[in-house]
């Protein structure tokens, strides 16, 4: 890609983070490289597990049984070969919904492999009018709303496309994350620099910015948990399970657990 066709994030965050999510594919980003075909075995076999935050795996009970009833699956914001094979290997029917086609592309390349059948969407996820009221049992939505600035759209649509007594497991990077002075993270150092509500687009220099622009990253918002969690509430949703976890590469995470899970209900 053409640093010429990169587009403007100011103008259209949404089209400049689908481009990086399509580049970050093609530069091997972790969250991009797809499953193996041993793990999808595994996964038909009942030995399967995924997560939602970068280490720390969802517990078993939270899933129901996939083997007892149908169970419609939305990958939501989370293509890339990783959950949605694991899902649909274990028995569920599942639809993976993300903004990038690169990343729709790591699915279905194990799908083909492996011979799994997964329906790939692509849209924005604060936006889920493709699909109609109560369409899904369970909705899986890996930490990736941080790449919105506004969760509460997400949460909404959520629980509308979700049937009555459905769940949704969620994962998302808290707060604190985004209180510090990045660069001087980078340097094992905790300078506390920024206020939440967090935006890459404001909240940064314009020299950071033109770097992340430069190394096709995506532009990333930290919200309130009076948003993550309250968000949820207020959308119609229970919460009946929650979990943190600690991301390992970040010295944020040596201290306090920066990423979390919850499981809601909707009743």
């Amino acid at each position: 890609m053409e640093k010429s066709s990169i587009p403007d994030p100011e103008a259209d965050l949404l089209a400049y983070n689908r481009a990086a999510w399509n580049a970050q594919v093609h530069a091997d980003n972790q969250w991009t490289v797809a499953v193996s075909a041993a793990e999808v075995q595994r996964a038909r076999e009942g030995d399967w597990s995924i997560v939602l935050t970068p280490h720390r795996s969802v517990p078993k009970e939270w899933f129901p049984d996939f083997s007892a009833s149908p169970c419609r699956v939305l990958c939501l914001a989370g293509s890339g070969g990783q959950q949605a094979p694991i899902l649909a290997a274990a028995g569920a029917s599942v639809t993976v919904f993300d903004l990038s086609e690169e990343q729709l592309k790591q699915d279905q390349l194990v799908a083909e492999r492996d011979g799994l059948t997964i329906e790939s969407v692509q849209g924005d996820m604060s936006d889920l009018s493709y699909f109609k009221d109560e369409s899904f049992d369970l909705i899986v939505h890996p930490c990736s709303n941080s790449f919105v600035p506004n969760v509460l759209p997400v949460w909404q649509e959520a629980a509308r496309v979700l049937r009555h007594g459905g769940q949704l497991l969620a994962g998302f990077t808290k707060p604190v994350f985004y209180v510090f002075d990045q660069n001087r993270i980078e340097k094992g150092e905790l300078i506390v620099k920024h206020s939440i509500p967090y935006s890459e687009l404001t909240s940064i220099s314009s020299s950071d910015k033109a770097k992340y622009i430069a190394e096709r990253e995506p532009l990333c918002f930290g919200h309130s948990l009076s948003d993550q969690i309250g968000g949820q509430l207020e959308a119609g949703l229970r919460v009946i399970g929650y979990y943190e976890d600690h991301w390992k590469a970040y010295p944020v995470g040596k201290y306090i657990g920066d990423m979390a899970a919850t499981r809601s209900i909707k009743s």
